[in-house]
């Protein structure tokens, strides 16, 4: 059969990028080694500007926090910022600044990151500092209540005056029968108050070393130049033999029965469903179970050509948006999300039936090969503009080195997607829509009294 315009353009496309990352085509873009001290360094060359991107990733975040100080991890990556024997107070970033260069840093179920973008002469500066505060951080107790009363504001504005986050919040608590994932990394409230000086040095004295941290720097730069400043500073710092590699996190017991919530709130607007699904992550998922899942959801619903949007916002119009993905970073779970935004809050549960009504034709059915073709193409093309990018870079390697993935498996991802058939999604959609490992969600608007209360009341000033 003759082949369609359209067709041999998007065959054309896909061939096109399949070459273009072709392991048997392109030479490895990185370079790999560990200093004696245990710390893993991976160093992507980029010449095109005199600029590098350097991140150092701990392999710790809130799902390794001691039970009851939920938010320890987040609460310390505000603390690296205060002072070292070296670094008066407050002036890590300010030094950052001064040099040229920008820096944050964010903390994760898995992993937490520091980061900064700078000048190719000021690299031995920022790795000097960061390799500083890896071992020699100070805290008093005035600064930890100070930087305490910033992250209960933080939760206050990311959280409580937000209805959609208050909702994602209480569907993660419930989807989640024993495992961590099912506490916030910024932390309950109710325990945030009582995070201590005490609490945070634990902490860092346990996780923070070279041998539980993933160093990567891409930019204007070679392996032989990082490898000699990765000696001379973050070589300097000890091991710690107590850090335990292992992570051991409890894991959850089989998922036997679907779950429900409901939050009505008078801030939130118009009313919307959502979903999540307990499924594996590329971590834990059998071999090309992931990269059939990630399709699988680039198909259902990312996007205006998704199955899930053309249904419900252009074909029965009971929705304004609707979409969803797959997360599979994690090092012990992934997640399958999926939301829409109803045209009132009486047509939820139609929105529902909708809903269930796709997903079982994906279990049933399954995908078509043009299907495939288009989604793996989105992907493969969004992978290649990312290689011109030295921030997503560095978070490409750094995460997945560090929740255990190597860089073969990083840099032989669009490989792997390449060898997902449509058989593969059918049996991963049926395998994983299963409402039995889902918490179904309705966020509806309401003039409920006790949350309009909440919400006018004052939030306590920080004292920062």
């Amino acid at each position: 059969m003759m082949k369609t315009p359209g067709v041999l353009r998007l065959l054309t496309w896909t061939l096109t990028l399949m070459l273009a990352i072709s392991p048997s085509q392109a030479q490895p873009r990185t370079s790999e080694f560990k200093l004696a001290n245990g710390l893993q360094v991976v160093v992507i060359p980029d010449h095109r500007a005199p600029v590098v991107t350097h991140m150092i990733w701990y392999k710790v975040g809130g799902a390794d926090e001691p039970k009851g100080v939920s938010g320890i991890a987040h609460f310390l990556e505000h603390l690296m910022f205060k002072s070292t024997e070296k670094i008066p107070i407050g002036e890590f970033s300010k030094i950052v600044a001064r040099l040229g260069g920008q820096d944050n840093a964010f903390t994760g179920h898995d992993v937490t990151s520091y980061f900064q973008r700078i000048a190719k002469e000021r690299l031995e500066t920022v790795m000097e500092m960061e390799a500083d505060r890896m071992v020699n951080l100070r805290l008093t107790e005035k600064e930890v209540l100070t930087e305490r009363d910033v992250i209960l504001e933080e939760r206050r504005s990311r959280i409580e005056n937000n209805p959609a986050a208050i909702m994602d919040e209480q569907m993660n608590a419930a989807l989640y029968l024993s495992h961590p994932y099912g506490i916030p990394v910024i932390g309950w409230e109710h325990e945030m108050a009582k995070l201590s000086q005490h609490d945070a040095l634990t902490f860092y004295k346990h996780f923070y070393a070279p041998n539980n941290a993933v160093l990567v720097v891409a930019g204007d730069v070679t392996a032989e130049e990082v490898r000699t400043l990765a000696e001379k500073t973050y070589g300097a710092v000890p091991a710690n033999p107590a850090v335990d590699t292992a992570r051991n996190r409890p894991s959850d017991p089989p998922q036997r029965a679907a779950r429900r919530v409901e939050y009505s709130d008078p801030r939130a607007g118009k009313a919307s469903f959502h979903r999540d699904y307990v499924v594996p992550s590329y971590m834990t998922a059998k071999p090309g179970e992931a990269e059939a899942l990630d399709l699988l959801m680039k198909i259902a619903a990312d996007g205006a050509t998704s199955r899930l949007y053309k249904r419900l916002v252009v074909e029965e119009k009971i929705a304004s948006s609707a979409g969803g993905s797959y997360q599979g970073s994690g090092l012990d779970y992934g997640t399958i999300s999926l939301y829409a935004i109803a045209d009132n809050a009486a047509n939820l549960p139609k929105v529902e039936a909708s809903i269930d009504k796709v997903l079982g034709e994906l279990r049933d059915h399954g995908v078509t090969e043009a299907e495939l073709k288009r989604a793996r193409s989105s992907y493969i093309a969004d992978y290649i503009y990312e290689n011109d990018d030295q921030a997503s870079l560095a978070r490409r390697y750094g995460w997945g080195l560090s929740v255990g993935r190597t860089v073969a498996q990083i840099e032989g991802w669009p490989d792997a997607l390449s060898k997902v058939t449509v058989d593969d999604i059918k049996r991963a959609a049926a395998a994983y829509l299963d409402v039995r490992r889902s918490v179904t969600g309705y966020l509806t608007p309401s003039a409920d009294n006790d949350a309009a209360r909440a919400a006018e009341q004052p939030a306590p000033k920080s004292r920062s």
